[in-house]
């Protein structure tokens, strides 16, 4: 495994960390692949009965790597479209997995640090979190996260906060849906206990299908879902190469601001 997340297990429950601290954990080829290969050996072991999900450091996950943006920045339109299902498939995964799934949000979640809260069937972040899905404010969209996240937070509020980009806090993201609740720093691992004692409480078998249920009643598919993946691939490879797109990630990185945004 590499050394970009750590995996540790804990009576019959894997505990999953980013362990990339010094960037905020932020998201690179080796982390995608290294969180999706550990999240299908916790699913294939039969003594795992839930997996946790959390961040190293500070904060749970800035989203992606300045570097590999940089990268994908310079690459063409077919590299972007692979490196993009590299991430919808980690995100996939993660929504489809057999075994209840707990998000551990230990700080901040920015970009695809919010998919992968979106995609943890429980979801609880300490108070001082904030959250954003900002890909806008860089000519870009929130795509391969999108299904995951609207089916968490609902059409309504996914409008408004893809269109804004904007930074919200934790008590919004409780009110909203993507957390399932707030609570202070030193409650967090009591906090996360006691959601692990409530799920060893269930019949294993009975877990996975109550879990397939809500999915399945509520709309989501994994056919459907691989099929939206590569259709999102297709829409932010295209993004990253046009010309806004290549304007905006070369400003981010570049530490000015866009032609676009307008002095008050």
């Amino acid at each position: 495994m590499h050394d970009s997340i750590l995996v540790e297990r804990r009576g019959n429950v894997a505990w999953i960390s980013l362990n990339r601290p010094q960037i905020h954990n932020a998201f690179d080829d080796a982390l995608i692949a290294a969180l999706t290969e550990a999240l299908l050996q916790a699913d294939a072991d039969p003594a795992v009965r839930a997996v946790v999900l959390t961040g190293n450091g500070s904060c749970f996950s800035a989203g992606a790597d300045l570097n590999w943006m940089r990268g994908m920045a310079a690459a063409s339109e077919q590299e972007n479209r692979e490196d993009s299902l590299r991430l919808a498939r980690l995100m996939r995964v993660l929504q489809f997995l057999s075994k209840p799934t707990i998000a551990r949000v230990n700080g901040a979640a920015y970009g695809g640090g919010v998919g992968l809260v979106a995609c943890c069937d429980i979801a609880i972040g300490v108070d001082g979190s904030k959250f954003a899905l900002s890909e806008v404010k860089l000519g870009l969209v929130p795509a391969v996260i999108s299904p995951y996240v609207i089916a968490a937070i609902g059409l309504r509020e996914a409008r408004r906060l893809f269109v804004t980009g904007e930074v919200f806090d934790a008590a919004t993201a409780a009110r909203i849906g993507l957390l399932h609740a707030s609570v202070p720093g030193d409650e967090l691992d009591a906090a996360i206990e006691r959601q692990l004692h409530l799920l060893a409480k269930a019949g294993p078998q009975a877990q996975r299908e109550a879990k397939q249920l809500a999915l399945r009643i509520g709309g989501c598919d994994p056919v459907d879902a691989e099929r939206i993946d590569h259709a999102n691939a297709e829409l932010i490879a295209r993004l990253r190469v046009s010309e806004e797109g290549q304007h905006g990630l070369g400003a981010f990185l570049d530490k000015r601001a866009p032609s676009w945004v307008v002095a008050p």
